[in-house]
């Protein structure tokens, strides 16, 4: 069965704080609109029982044991266009404690804690696109990709061990994307640089297309 959308399962230490400058958003927020645009974040009604899906965020400063990082807010997927105020700021987060402090003017996205996993694994990462695309995920075994297994829930400590996982024992740091396969749809991308995690994206969806229509017998 589907799991629900925008539920957030760890525990929040949440309070109401004004924005950040603008500029600091400028970026992510750019590709963001990319996603939106593809239909890698958005709000179907048809789909994920209605609920708005995909959330994008960046490092701010630390190191893998202890980073603050921007992440969009809860339930911002089917809005077109975010500013700063559709962002929180993750001060803290305990994986293992299945715990995260933040502040803002809007609550973290439910897959926070899948992004801090991602920058805890990896310092040099930036950047981090979960989204959802049903072509790359239906073709994710045909692709290779590194996926979490089907019993690691999105947005749980169970997730965060099993991203550990791979990148301990694949070669997701090369490909900068991975699948979620306990969580329909989900992808995972990251990088060095907004691009790079967009780009990583974009691409493998193309290839995902390609194997579609060639399995189809397409032109």
């Amino acid at each position: 069965m589907p799991q629900q959308e925008g539920v957030i399962k760890f525990r929040l230490d949440y309070a109401e704080a004004p924005p950040v400058h603008g500029e600091q958003i400028v970026e992510i927020n750019a590709w963001r609109q990319v996603l939106f645009r593809l239909g890698l974040v958005g709000r179907d009604t048809q789909r994920y029982g209605g609920y708005a899906f995909g959330n994008v965020s960046r490092r701010l400063d630390g190191t893998a044991a202890h980073c603050r990082f921007l992440v969009s807010g809860t339930q911002t997927g089917g809005l077109a266009e975010l500013d700063s105020g559709h962002y929180a700021t993750v001060l803290d987060c305990d994986i293992d404690a299945n715990r995260l402090s933040a502040r803002g003017p809007i609550r973290p996205s439910s897959e926070a804690l899948t992004h801090a996993a991602v920058y805890v694994c990896d310092e040099t990462v930036r950047f981090v696109m979960h989204a959802h695309c049903p072509e790359i995920w239906q073709w994710a075994e045909a692709l290779r990709l590194p996926t979490t297994p089907a019993q690691a829930a999105y947005g749980t400590p169970e997730m965060a061990t099993e991203v550990e996982r791979l990148f301990a024992r694949t070669d997701v740091k090369a490909r900068g994307l991975f699948a979620m396969g306990g969580h329909e749809d989900g992808i995972v991308s990251f990088g060095a640089t907004a691009e790079q995690a967009g780009q990583a994206l974009v691409g493998c969806l193309a290839r995902a297309l390609a194997l579609a229509a060639d399995e189809g017998g397409g032109e």
